[in-house]
């Protein structure tokens, strides 16, 4: 019923319009004048309506600018983050002050130099004084912009210091892993073909690549085991079937050979980079430092992701296969931003700013800032190990044992418990 009323009035309202167009051609019979001789009086009317029309429309951008801010992107939480956000204000300045006066002087000029009885309008064809201002300007004005910009981005995208601590984001379909440095703040080496069940970040030491060897050679579907379908005389395959099971085992046994001149070529004195590593649990919370230099690693294991932390203003590509990385600088944490928005209940994000699969929207970590004194008492509770809190992360020691086993790792339940609730409940603890 309701698409049929509107199906009337959709009609109803063609009628009123043609009826009306009919009308004015009667109109313009009556008073004995051609279609296209438009009078003074509707000049001036049409004119003025124009100015009109450039007050209200300039009226309304106020009122959105005043009422909703120019952008809605609230405050940067980071230092590169604060200098983004001064080049796009500059930006913004630049553009509202152009839009201001090209519009004035479109809807003044045409109020202006509306048509007047007996004045001729002026043949104006070429200015080399004009020509010259609307190129130069507007290039000294781009160039300003673009030296600032990649000044923004040199700074940006510098190596970070020494002292940065490294976190490494590992995304998958659908979530992220976070992997942070031990105490030597070196992150181990990795490598795609390590992959496996207890080692999904396919981290490198000598026993997860002698792990990698065993698996592709004894596994129920590694090497033998193929190599003993194939040869087993009582087995009868079709053809498509032999011909992908000879594919699948020549991809094996090349990938065996890799294994085994990784092996040769591993040292192991570099174990220790991966065994103190802190793996923390899919899609847990990120903690970072006020003031503290931070480095970010980016990987994904299927398809490309992309690291997005609108209140950081920071936002990288995670691709299979490569390595991406940026770095910034925390400024405001959690509870002081929770202030400032006058949200008890705000907490920073980090989510996948690609459509990466049917559960994309669920791919988000939470990222809690600290003061220092808070951060130093929770990372002294999962780089020590503290047995009270192991279900939320696990050195990777904990994973591939060298030796005596060490205790199992720390924390979330109790340190963020009050992290994503309260901030500053850890500072108590």
């Amino acid at each position: 019923m309701t698409k049929l009323i509107i199906l009337i009035v959709i009609i109803l309202g063609v009628i009123a319009i043609a009826q009306l167009v009919r009308m004015y051609e009667l109109s313009s019979k009556l008073r004995n004048r051609r279609e296209e001789d438009i009078p003074n009086r509707d000049n001036r009317m049409n004119a003025t309506l124009l100015l009109v029309f450039m007050f209200a429309f300039f009226a309304s951008v106020l009122y959105l600018f005043c009422e909703y801010g120019y952008t809605g992107r609230g405050e940067a939480a980071t230092v590169h983050g604060a200098a983004t956000d001064w080049l796009m204000d500059l930006n913004m300045w630049i553009i509202i002050g152009v839009f201001f006066i090209t519009n004035g002087l479109l809807f003044g000029f045409a109020f202006k130099y509306v048509r007047k009885p007996g004045v001729k309008a002026y043949w104006f064809p070429h200015d080399n004084r004009l020509e010259l201002a609307w190129t130069v300007v507007p290039a000294i004005v781009l160039a300003v912009i673009i030296i600032l910009g990649l000044k923004s981005w040199n700074e940006q995208t510098a190596e970070s210091p020494k002292q940065a601590i490294v976190v490494e984001l590992f995304s998958k379909q659908f979530d992220w892993t976070v992997r942070m440095a031990g105490d030597d703040n070196t992150l181990g080496y990795f490598d795609y073909k390590l992959t496996n069940e207890n080692n999904s970040l396919a981290l490198m030491t000598t026993k997860t690549i002698q792990d990698a060897i065993d698996s592709m050679e004894n596994s129920s579907t590694g090497i033998h085991a193929l190599e003993a379908k194939l040869n087993n005389p009582k087995l009868m395959f079709i053809p498509e079937d032999h011909a992908l099971m000879v594919k699948d085992l020549a991809r094996k046994e090349r990938m065996v050979r890799m294994l085994h001149q990784m092996k040769a070529r591993h040292d192991s004195k570099l174990d220790a980079r991966a065994m103190d590593d802190i793996v923390f649990n899919a899609n847990d919370t990120l903690y970072l430092c006020k003031g503290k230099n931070y480095e970010f690693n980016f990987r994904s294991k299927d398809v490309i992701h992309s690291a997005y932390m609108p209140h950081f203003r920071s936002q990288m590509n995670t691709v299979p296969g490569q390595t991406t990385r940026f770095k910034f600088i925390p400024t405001i944490t959690t509870k002081e931003m929770r202030g400032k928005m006058n949200n008890p209940k705000f907490n920073y994000i980090l989510m996948c700013n690609k459509i990466c699969g049917s559960s994309h929207y669920k791919m988000k970590l939470m990222v809690v800032v600290l003061d220092e004194p808070a951060y130093n008492k929770w990372y002294k509770k999962v780089s020590k190990l503290d047995p009270k809190a192991a279900d939320l992360c696990k050195t990777f020691r904990n994973v591939y044992p060298v030796g005596k086993p060490k205790a199992v790792v720390a924390d979330s339940t109790a340190v963020a418990a009050g992290m994503t609730v309260d901030t500053a409940a850890i500072a108590t603890k």
